[in-house]
């Protein structure tokens, strides 16, 4: 009964102190008003996030950040907003509203219990095997590139015909030698693997040193040699990590589901039904 009645007072503050904000909803006690989810999509938006139900997306979020919040502080972590101010200031998010910064403070307050939860709980329980190094790597390969230093051979406008000549060469000037004899033009290039297009990169990836790739866009590749960069000798470990927090990451939205089911959630506002 007296939790109900503090509920009551509660909401009763907020309208207070809002001069009339409406309280669409509640988690766990917790009131969230119009104004709540209206500075959250002012937040979400300077984060470059757009939703094609961006108040009802603002709602859900502000509802997990609570939900967040109250299991994180079973296991003693209760993050401040100067913890959250830290944070936010690398962000560099510019001028914030009273109101947008207040729940920009929830939401980083949230975010920063819910990692150091997932850090406690769920990581030391992630197995991760060669195959997701490998994978992990060759995936930020494609998309970003590494510190190593590639050189390749390309050659564009390769007929059919000439392509099925080339053999497997013993290094990179035997392969230039090869399709000169050939009449072709060979490309010599040398760069670090992350200074290469993304196309390049992709085409790179998964390919063997010393083969010829098949031909893509009238144009076929050859990489002669790799050398790794200083940068690259700790990629390994952080491509654990990285691989590590990705399958806790899917641990953790599953056991957040189930914390946002057994929440208790007053929705006063239809246009935020979940």
């Amino acid at each position: 009964m007296k939790k109900i009645i503090a509920g009551f007072i509660t909401l009763f503050m907020v309208i207070g102190a809002g001069h009339c904000a409406t309280v669409v909803g509640s988690v766990n006690g917790n009131p969230i008003t119009d104004a709540d989810v209206t500075a959250r999509t002012e937040l979400m938006a300077k984060q470059g996030k757009v939703s094609t139900n961006n108040r009802k997306q603002a709602f859900q979020n502000i509802v997990d950040d609570y939900v967040k919040l109250d299991y994180a502080s079973k296991f003693n972590v209760n993050p401040t907003d100067k913890d959250a101010d830290k944070e936010l200031k690398r962000m560099n998010l510019g001028d914030l509203s009273a109101t947008t910064r207040s729940m920009a403070r929830l939401a980083m307050r949230a975010n920063i219990a819910w990692q150091v939860v997932m850090a406690r709980t769920i990581i030391p329980t992630i197995d991760v095997s060669k195959n997701d190094i490998a994978e992990e790597k060759s995936e930020i390969a494609r998309e970003h590139g590494l510190p190593v230093e590639i050189t390749l051979i390309r050659l564009t406008d390769i007929p059919e015909e000439i392509a099925k000549k080339l053999t497997k060469p013993k290094n990179c000037d035997d392969a230039e030698q090869m399709v000169e004899s050939f009449g072709g033009y060979p490309q010599k290039i040398t760069a670090m693997q992350y200074e290469l297009s993304q196309e390049m990169r992709q085409r790179i990836a998964n390919l063997p040193l010393l083969t010829w790739s098949k031909i893509q866009d009238d144009s076929m590749v050859l990489v002669c040699s790799e050398k790794k960069g200083k940068e690259y000798k700790n990629l390994d470990e952080i491509i654990k990590q990285n691989a590590e927090f990705k399958k806790a990451s899917i641990i953790a939205d599953q056991q957040l589901k189930q914390l946002r089911r057994k929440a208790v959630i007053i929705i006063n506002d239809d246009r935020y039904k979940l």
